[in-house]
């Protein structure tokens, strides 16, 4: 690669991009840790990108109608904060970067949503930037369906590298975005051959513009240093209806001595090295020192999106008072004033009704009353919508031919999907659910911890939450589940008993501004045991007392969760008949519960009773409020799992694996002997 000519070819656009090269540098430098190369081998394609096609506004970071720009190679974070800087974000400040990957610094190691304004999404773990942008897109779609072109007209902009693309998300992502023909979607490939332990032929010879081709995508191939090439396939790309991928041949840590090798994807700090780098730039200043010139054009292009910004208010202002606060409100995620009376009137005539309904209908049930109330909730599952029951009449589904549709059919990537629903939410005025199997977690998991790590209220409807699915078996059979999902910090796992739980359940759901809600719901049928309506919403106390003991003394406590609370329930009416007095404490939400006042959670659990728990779950963090929260071991029980499931109907299952009525009373007369 010829420095010097691309210097003389392109004089101005060489000294912007040297900007972004040389502050990566530094910054890296600064930290003695991190990843100088890519930044300074994409450097080019982002700045044409800002220069000529980016729409954003550094004075209002938040303008809905903004372009979205994702790095989901995050590890090259260097280049988005640079890129920060330089066009005037007032949180980005030179002394950001200076403190690069410190303790309290805005510039983190990756990019961390909410960390600096500017930064779209959390793009740690690889694959997931390029997934989340796929929700960005659908978002858009949807809105631009609803409130027209006029107020919601933009693209979304992706940085992915060759990890990004092995990652197995990525085809869920690309395969969904290629049927789906979101033509505002263009992901730039950085084709640099480089990996930390070689060249990509160590672990992948994959032809990737042939694997996007494939899926439906735009696909157009480039020198991705060469600024005019790369604004002609922008504008081609913006021009197609299909999403684009645009490859861009790059050089890994370009100029430095280590270019185009794995010690040019990691930190680059030898001074004798990066100052030859600088000299082969044309760059003769200090560490973080940008010419005023340079800066000054670096603004200008921020200063251009604050007109595109005041032109789209301008069209804004022309919808409605109606639509305006519609649109505001769901872009805040607040819930409509109807919502709580909503509830409130279903709850009460569920309580009425009685029926035996399986968790995962009453979620329907509800569904049906919330999403007409709530144009931006949009539902989902992964093929396997008849069993999730997350789609009600209303919504219409989501295609191609109809961008108006609500509903989703994510097909079988619970991964894809679950990063597609956190950048709906990320890009804002969109509720997103969607639902599998709860076993099916584990393919999730990545997005799930990223939608907690993030403080995105997500929402994952996982219905078949036990041993109580049946005959599919053990791989379907979640045990050690909600153990892994309620070890998530940031994270409301909800396991409602009844259909007046579930309402409850999705009330807080759906109110929740900063925390993914994950609701663990029955294949089987379940009694209704909240009989008695009441308007408060019990299950925000994340506990509470279901039925108290009446024949003499209380000396045990039962708590349960989810299908196990008829079971709890059950055995109380055989101690109590024994005169054996026996309160029952419902466990919907574990972390609700640990947030409340120390004297709610001690009038719900006092100490002096036996406890049992009872779950079809593992034990672990049942502890907690067996053994602590005034509890002692020897007056403590589990009924439960400790191995896997088996294949056979559900009542037998439960019966053979002791999850009964009676082995519950008699693990409470044990504990009393």
């Amino acid at each position: 690669m010829d420095i010097q000519a691309l210097r003389k070819a392109h004089p101005e656009h060489w000294m912007r991009a040297a900007a972004i090269r040389t502050l990566a540098l530094d910054g890296v430098a600064a930290a003695n840790s991190g990843h100088s190369g890519m930044p300074m081998g994409m450097a080019d394609v982002a700045t044409v990108l800002y220069e000529k096609h980016l729409r954003f506004d550094p004075k209002a970071p938040n303008w809905p109608d903004r372009d979205r720009f994702i790095l989901s190679a995050g590890h090259g974070s260097m280049l988005l904060y640079a890129l920060l800087h330089l066009t005037g974000y007032e949180q980005a400040t030179l002394q950001q970067l200076k403190d690069f990957r410190q303790w309290g610094a805005r510039t983190a190691g990756h990019p961390e949503y909410g960390h600096m304004e500017g930064i779209e999404t959390t793009t740690g773990p690889l694959g997931q930037g390029i997934a989340n942008s796929v929700g960005f897109a659908i978002a858009e779609e949807i809105l631009r369906a609803r409130y027209g072109k006029a107020v919601v007209n933009h693209h979304t902009y992706v940085i992915a590298g060759d990890g990004c693309l092995m990652e197995g998300i990525s085809q869920e992502a690309i395969g969904l975005a290629g049927m789906q023909k979101l033509g505002s979607l263009i992901v730039f490939f950085d084709n640099n051959n480089i990996t930390i332990d070689g060249t990509v032929d160590l672990a992948d010879i994959t032809d990737q513009s042939a694997r996007f081709a494939a899926s439906g995508w735009h696909v157009v191939e480039i020198d991705g240093h060469d600024p005019v090439a790369i604004d002609k396939a922008i504008v081609e790309a913006k021009a197609d209806p299909r999403p684009s991928m645009i490859s861009c041949k790059t050089h890994i840590a370009l100029g430095h001595a280590a270019q185009d090798t794995s010690k040019g994807h990691g930190a680059l700090t030898d001074a004798d090295q990066m100052a030859a780098a600088k000299a082969a730039y044309g760059w003769d200043y200090a560490p973080f020192e940008i010419p005023a010139d340079v800066k000054s054009q670096w603004e200008a292009m921020g200063e251009r999106g604050a007109v595109e910004h005041a032109e789209w208010q301008t069209r804004f202002d022309k919808l409605s008072k109606a639509k305006q606060d519609e649109f505001n409100r769901a872009l805040n995620l607040d819930a409509p004033k109807k919502l709580s009376a909503t509830i409130k009137a279903f709850k009460k005539q569920a309580s009425e009704a009685g029926a035996k309904v399986a968790t995962r209908s009453s979620s329907e049930k509800v569904l049906e009353v919330v999403n007409p109330l709530m144009p931006e909730t949009v539902g989902g599952s992964a093929d396997l919508t008849g069993s999730n029951n997350t789609k009600t009449a209303d919504l219409g589904v989501f295609n191609p031919d109809n961008r108006a549709g609500r509903f989703i059919h994510y097909g079988i990537r619970e991964h894809g999907m679950a990063a597609a629903m956190n950048g709906m939410v990320l890009h804002g005025g969109i509720r997103p659910y969607s639902g599998t199997f709860m076993c099916f977690t584990d393919y999730a998991r990545g997005a799930m911890r990223l939608s907690a790590l993030m403080e995105v209220p997500t929402v994952y409807v996982m219905t078949h939450d036990s041993i109580g699915l049946g005959e599919d078996g053990p791989t379907h059979q979640p045990v050690e589940h909600l153990a892994m999902l309620r070890a998530t910090p940031n994270t409301n796992v909800f396991r409602p008993a009844d259909t007046v739980e579930v309402a409850e359940a999705w009330e807080l759901a759906l109110t929740a501004k900063k925390t993914p809600s994950v609701l663990c719901l029955s294949r089987q049928g379940l009694p209704l045991v909240r009989k008695e309506h009441k308007n408060k919403n019990m299950s925000a106390q994340g506990a509470y007392v279901l039925a108290d003991a009446e024949n003499g003394k209380r000396q045990a406590i039962l708590m349960a969760t989810g299908s196990e609370v008829s079971v709890a329930m059950a055995a109380r009416d055989i101690l109590e008949a024994e005169g054996i007095g026996t309160r029952v404490v419902s466990m919907p939400c574990w972390e609700l519960f640990e947030e409340q006042d120390a004297a709610i959670r001690k009038r719900v659990l006092p100490g002096g009773p036996v406890r049992v728990a009872i779950e079809a779950g593992v034990r672990l963090g049942w502890d907690k409020w067996l053994l602590g929260e005034r509890g002692k071991e020897a007056k403590a029980g589990f009924v439960g799992m400790n191995s896997f499931g088996a294949s056979a109907p559900a009542p037998e299952l439960f019966e053979k694996f002791g999850i009964t009525a009676e082995a519950t009373a008699q693990k409470v007369r044990d504990l009393l002997a």
